[in-house]
């Protein structure tokens, strides 16, 4: 679900008590969320606006989020006119889901002007558009020209209005229970209530409790309640106690990161690696196509001898014959009778010389279909590995698994995009933990498990990774960790694997110097010499918490 009017009321009234803001910084995170630094008299802040049709919200956040390097013309236009601005006023348009924000900001000759933006939350009409001082619009993230819309334009030189308002609907902080109509449901009658929230408010009036208590308690929370129901996540800033269901909770601004970050990194990934999953799936299923016709290959050429064996009969009787489309003789070698295809083309004679030739091609055939089949095979499990990569992968580690593949030479080298580590210059973007003083690395893709592997461990550390999966490399420092550091390891091996969702899920684990790599393979490919193993279950609850406790951001 989206946020709905009077969730929003309460995340204005913490978005106003750290005003006025100076905005040092936009940037965008993805075509249609921006992130923008802010300085107040506190501390500074880090604000996300995200106009996702699914997922649109604003917050603070303190996630880490990789930033577009090219930004579109519409966050070109808010750093020129409010970069450097303050955040003066920041207020709720009613109860519907729009945020009116004042900016004050001077001009390149030093003049001070007022602009509006307004953050229209609507779901898949989520929108931001800045106004200047007359009331015209001067661009918006979504532009809706007339014939899309013909009762509302949003595009440059018109002037904006506000969305209409029902103006049947109650004000749920005012309304009295006995202005209601029983008849129709409570979300068609008071502003600023989702459908879910209304089957609450039904719910807790049916049980005595009056309007007024609930809409108190919902002005006066600052925390999300977050209720799983089956594959959905419901939420909102009271206990959605008609759900029956413990809810989890967090602060309101930490809830919002905690809900969206996860989801909405999905779909990121999902648009800034697409043309990545389509190379690896074509790649995949190139060579399973051509791994049968090689086997099949492979067979017809074991089967050779039968070649010889028809030239040595055909020499051998040739005199005795007459030329017909088969022949049938005793074998030498076998207590049976041959018959033998004749290329009425040629003579017997040529037919022999045909055969042997034949022979001799399929058994020099025999090694070469053998190291295309062991390359083949191989081209798979890299591409298997990248697939199961892919899938635990954040931005940055999806644009290096793209790095990877440009290397190679199975995609070409964009101009823009995400920030892309200079050749050289910069490890690659691995995820660091300190727990009990004690550094622990993962990597995630082939690039930073061959840099953790071969140039950043030392020949004492430990290295952990699932048997039999395509997963991530570990990294402890500490040669003899405690039994508890042990297990961390452990799963974070598991969880971020093809193994995540398994029980039991078996992690090999040795010294950095047991560990050989195969001359002639993909990066990060390495073998063991002698190892451990122990068996863990992966916990997404554990992982979730060593990430917020233990993780060094960079």
């Amino acid at each position: 679900m989206a946020l709905d009017g009077l969730l929003l009321h309460q995340i204005d009234q913490e978005l106003q008590a750290k005003l006025p803001c100076r905005i040092n910084k936009i940037q965008n995170i993805s075509d249609v969320e921006l992130l923008w630094t802010l300085r107040s008299a506190q501390q500074t802040l880090r604000l996300l606006i995200s106009l996702h049709s699914t997922y649109n919200r604003i917050h603070f956040t303190k996630a880490n989020y990789t930033t577009l390097e090219s930004p579109t013309n519409f966050v070109m236009l808010l750093r020129k006119q409010l970069e450097g601005g303050f955040i003066r006023k920041c207020e709720q348009v009613g109860l519907d889901r729009v945020l009116h924000m004042e900016v004050e900001a001077r001009d390149e000759l030093g003049d001070l002007h007022r602009h509006d933006l307004y953050i229209e939350l609507m779901g898949k009409y989520a929108n931001l558009v800045l106004v200047d001082e007359s009331g015209i619009i001067s661009d918006a993230l979504k532009r809706i020209p007339i014939f899309e819309n013909s009762k509302r334009l949003i595009h440059p030189g018109a002037r904006y209005e506000l969305p209409k308002q029902d103006e049947t609907k109650h004000d749920p902080f005012t309304c009295r229970e006995q202005d209601l109509d029983d008849q129709r449901p409570l979300s068609a009658q008071l502003h600023g209530t989702s459908p879910l929230l209304a089957r609450e408010l039904q719910y807790r009036m049916q049980k005595q409790e009056p309007l007024a208590s609930v809409m108190r308690e919902i002005r006066e929370s600052h925390t999300l309640y977050l209720h799983s129901s089956g594959e959905k996540t419901l939420f909102h800033c009271i206990p959605l106690t008609h759900l029956g269901s413990e809810p989890t909770t967090f602060p309101l601004m930490e809830g919002m990161d905690v809900l969206f970050y996860e989801k909405e990194e999905r779909v990121r990934i999902k648009q800034q690696s697409g043309d990545i999953a389509r190379v690896i799936r074509r790649e995949l299923n190139k060579d399973r196509n051509k791994l049968p016709k090689l086997l099949q290959a492979l067979d017809e050429a074991m089967d050779c001898e039968r070649y010889r064996e028809y030239g040595d009969l055909l020499f051998a009787y040739g005199s005795q014959l007459q030329k017909q489309p088969t022949i049938t003789l005793p074998s030498f070698e076998r207590e049976e009778e041959v018959t033998i295809p004749i290329d009425m083309r040629f003579d017997l004679r040529h037919n022999a010389n045909r055969y042997y030739q034949k022979y001799h091609k399929q058994r020099r055939a025999q090694s070469i279909l053998k190291e295309q089949i062991a390359l083949c095979e191989e081209q798979i499990r890299y591409f298997e590995q990248l697939e199961a990569q892919l899938e635990i992968a954040s931005v940055p580690d999806a644009m290096e698994i793209r790095e990877e593949l440009v290397h190679q030479g199975y995609m070409k080298a964009r101009k823009a995009g995400i920030h892309r580590r200079a050749k050289g210059k910069q490890a690659p973007h691995f995820t660091t933990f300190e727990i009990n003083g004690v550094r622990v690395y993962l990597g995630k893709n082939n690039l930073q498990n061959e840099y953790l592997t071969r140039t950043l461990a030392r020949k004492s550390d430990l290295w952990f990774h699932a048997k039999g999966y395509h997963g991530a490399h570990v990294i402890c420092t500490d040669p003899q960790p405690e039994e508890s550091l042990l297990r961390t390891c452990a799963m974070l091996a598991a969880y971020y694997s093809k193994g995540r969702y398994s029980s039991s899920v078996p992690v090999d684990y040795c010294a950095i110097r047991q560990l050989k790599k195969v001359p002639g393979s993909k990066a990060g490919m390495v073998t063991m010499q002698s190892y451990r193993t122990i068996y863990i279950d992966p916990d997404a609850k554990a992982i979730a918490a060593l990430h917020a406790d233990h993780q060094i951001r960079k």
